[in-house]
């Protein structure tokens, strides 16, 4: 805020005014060039830009008796038309204090509604619920909050000791069970490699099955076409060949082995010579 007595000034362009004659509200000023009355007369201007305010770091409670130190930030800025400006300079004394202050009490009371595994996560629920409130409640102050983060959100050290231990834990969980799923999926392609390989065995058993069968087809079909007429001599080859065997006499005819087989010996005829 800028206090003014002269008897002309400017207003900035990021700044709005108001006059007061004789202490009392006469006038509202936009940015350029103006008069006043010194002594009647003064001026006072209001920057209407956001402001940057830091939410000093507090220990609050969570609804599950857990002290933990939070802080945020907050971005604040007064109304631009003459009303706002009106109630930034009547309705509040030394409004960044009182906003802040403001902040800080919103700030338990969010908290405090919360367990300390729900505070760690609903960070963004957390700063978009004090924004609405906080505008809300500086409305009559001529001000409004336009966006609160939530900065840190600190639990004691044993509770981030154990929450560490949780985490690890449970990483080391998942990991387990990634393995498993792996050495599982291993089996199952190993599974099924068997079984094709076994499929495949019994799949070129029966092929070569197959093709035994199909040539013992073909001899038997060679034999019956080929060989049907000889089998009579090659029978009686044999028997031949046995009966030679025994020292056994036999006729031949003319018509090639068609014989009346002798067994033993032949007579033979003896001639007496005369003496």
């Amino acid at each position: 805020m800028r206090t003014i007595r002269g008897l002309f000034f400017v207003v900035r362009q990021y700044e709005r005014a108001v006059m007061e004659t004789f202490g009392k509200y006469s006038k509202y000023l936009h940015p350029g060039l103006h008069i006043q009355i010194p002594l009647v007369q003064l001026t006072r201007t209001r920057d209407i830009r956001e402001h940057t305010m830091d939410i000093a770091p507090q220990q609050v409670i969570t609804s599950d008796n857990v002290e933990i130190e939070v802080d945020g930030i907050m971005w604040v800025m007064p109304g631009n038309d003459e009303e706002y400006i009106k109630r930034t300079f009547y309705n509040i004394d030394r409004w960044k204090d009182a906003v802040l202050e403001l902040a800080q009490t919103n700030l338990r009371q969010e908290f405090g509604h919360l367990t300390l595994d729900e505070s760690l996560v609903a960070r963004e629920q957390i700063s978009k619920n004090m924004q609405i409130s906080l505008d809300d409640l500086t409305e009559n102050w001529g001000l409004k909050v336009t966006k609160v983060e939530i900065k840190l959100i600190d639990p004691p050290e044993d509770i981030k000791k154990a929450m560490h231990k949780q985490k690890t834990a449970e990483q080391e969980r998942r990991a387990m069970k990634l393995i498993a799923t792996g050495r599982f999926e291993a089996a199952e392609q190993d599974k099924l490699a068997a079984i094709q390989i076994a499929d495949g065995k019994k799949e070129a058993e029966i092929k070569i099955a197959e093709g035994k069968a199909k040539a013992i087809e073909l001899v038997n079909d060679a034999a019956n076409k080929y060989f049907v007429g000889n089998a009579k001599e090659l029978k009686q080859l044999e028997i031949t060949e046995t009966s030679l065997k025994d020292n056994s006499k036999i006729i031949l005819s003319q018509d090639g082995i068609t014989p009346t087989l002798l067994i033993g010996d032949l007579p033979v005829k003896t001639e007496k010579k005369s003496l």
